[in-house]
């Protein structure tokens, strides 16, 4: 088989940039900014009082630092924490790890093996292949709904082009991270068939490796992502069957499970 025989993907834990999503929720600037959001897309990308709101909230949105250097917020150290002891109950050590190098997934992985010491013996693999969309501009505001109105140009652009394909300027689209887990696959195969794999990823990345192992459409790309996203310090299990396929198939057995 030239699959793994397990693949573990745990998405990080709650970041510095989860935590001011939740928080901005409540604000009251931001419950009105998208009320006036719905007026921008009605009026064919054009209102006054969104953009007025846009420029007040982008400071707001604003964490402080780029989004590869995004901490965990203190939520999230906890979750890496209580993840590493679940593992160590549930799970065999595995034979390699592989982060993301973005600071949010290295702390996560440093708050797994405080959780079960005996993965710090693993060995570790840095890889940008499975590091989280780079969002280019979008960067700037956090928000993809105060992107568009302060550029309305492409607010057009995703809305002809759609979640799937739309890149953000000097970013990537989802079909861009596609293309480089596909990469990723194939030192997976070469270097770790019939191994124990465990990877400490991003929110995309994990639902990019489920559409190309699964081989969903773009539009059942958006619906998970929508509907059924993955939570913080989830894991998404896969176990390899070389009864199926020429060369083995990787099986879905568990998705977001938490053990915080």
């Amino acid at each position: 088989m030239k699959w793994p025989r397990k693949l573990i993907l745990i998405r990080h834990g709650e970041s510095a940039y989860n935590l001011m999503k939740k928080q901005k929720e409540s604000d009251p600037d931001y419950k009105e900014f998208r009320k006036a959001y719905e007026e921008f897309e009605r009026d064919g990308f054009r209102n006054e009082l969104a953009r007025q709101l846009a420029e007040k909230l982008k400071e707001k949105c604003d964490v402080g630092v780029s989004d590869p250097e995004t901490p965990l917020s203190p939520e999230g150290h906890r979750q890496a924490l209580e993840t590493g002891k679940g593992l160590s109950v549930h799970s065999r050590l595995p034979d390699v790890i592989f982060v993301s190098p973005y600071v949010r997934t290295q702390q996560t992985l440093a708050g797994l093996v405080k959780g079960w010491p005996k993965l710090g013996t693993v060995k570790i693999i840095l890889d940008e292949r499975i590091r989280e969309r780079n969002i280019g501009l979008l960067e700037i505001f956090n928000d993809w709904r105060i992107l568009n109105v302060l550029y309305p140009e492409q607010a057009r652009l995703h809305a002809r082009q759609g979640k799937f394909y739309y890149r953000y300027p000097q970013g990537e689209s989802i079909v861009d991270v596609q293309s480089r887990n596909r990469q990723w696959f194939q030192t997976l195969t070469r270097d770790w068939a019939g191994k124990r794999v465990l990877v400490v990823s991003h929110h995309l990345t994990i639902l990019s490796i489920r559409s190309l192992l699964e081989r969903w459409t773009p539009e059942q790309f958006i619906d998970v992502d929508e509907n059924h996203s993955p939570k913080n310090c989830s894991l998404t299990v896969y176990r390899g069957d070389p009864k199926q396929g020429t060369d083995g198939k990787l099986c879905l057995e568990t998705y977001n499970q938490v053990f915080y």
